[in-house]
């Protein structure tokens, strides 16, 4: 199933299942739609969370591939064994992708085209450091590879260090913004089992308020989230 899919049948399904639960709370169905649109909203964002979860674990993942890199460069292998060896040796994350570069490699026997698939397929400002420097290695030969591998490796543990203290600072906010904006439809909810609370949003104005709840929360999120995006260093070797 393709992830577009996926997060569909997800947002589908959180929707509908909280529709049902606030339904047979309230008897209400618009409030129960609200609620549903809501909750969708919620579930892509998970989802979105996640998918961003698995971009910060491939960042975090590239200096432990310094690592291994110097570790085979030191024990005497090629700069195509120490990357082939990654497949099997290393971060776990990346492994099937230098799999697919081993497979490129032992096809093609060429080191240049193989590692130029690599870094388009990564397409990171990290891996694009680390490939450049390789490339440059590999044809004008790399005496000082081993130090400036060292060198880059403490810069990405430094700007990983930095980035974790910026996003737990901006979590607590995040999370605070989030509570708030939770709140109005938690009350909402709790009013909402009286049968005169559900009438008055039953009507026209009721359906007005709702409306302009959803869409100042999903403003307000979009907006915090934006204020509290960390920047993307550019792509300089593209």
């Amino acid at each position: 199933m393709k992830n577009s899919q996926r997060l569909l049948l997800t947002t589908a399904t959180a929707s509908t299942t909280l529709f049902s639960f606030v339904f047979l709370l309230t008897h209400s169905i618009i409030i129960g739609i609200a609620f549903a649109i809501l909750s969708g909203a919620i579930a892509w964002t998970l989802l979105h969370k996640k998918s961003v979860k698995n971009e910060s674990e491939l960042v975090e993942a590239w200096p432990e591939v310094i690592d291994h890199l110097m570790s085979g460069i030191s024990s005497g292998l090629s700069l195509s064994e120490s990357l082939s060896g990654l497949a099997a040796r290393g971060p776990e994350i990346l492994r099937p992708i230098f799999t697919t570069f081993r497979n490129e490699l032992y096809k093609s026997g060429d080191f240049t085209i193989a590692l130029t698939k690599l870094k388009t397929e990564f397409s990171h400002h990290s891996s694009d450091q680390i490939f450049e420097a390789l490339l440059i290695a590999k044809e004008l030969g790399g005496s000082e590879l081993l130090q400036i591998l060292r060198t880059l490796g403490d810069f990405l543990r430094q700007d990983l260090v930095l980035r974790r203290e910026i996003e737990v600072k901006h979590g607590w906010i995040k999370n605070s913004a989030h509570l708030s904006a939770a709140a109005p439809w938690l009350l909402l909810l709790l009013l909402s089992t009286q049968p005169t609370t559900a009438a008055a949003y039953a009507t026209p104005t009721g359906i007005l308020i709702l409306a302009s709840g959803l869409v100042m929360t999903a403003i307000a999120y979009l907006w915090m989230n934006r204020l509290g995006q960390l920047p993307q260093t550019p792509r300089v070797f593209k």
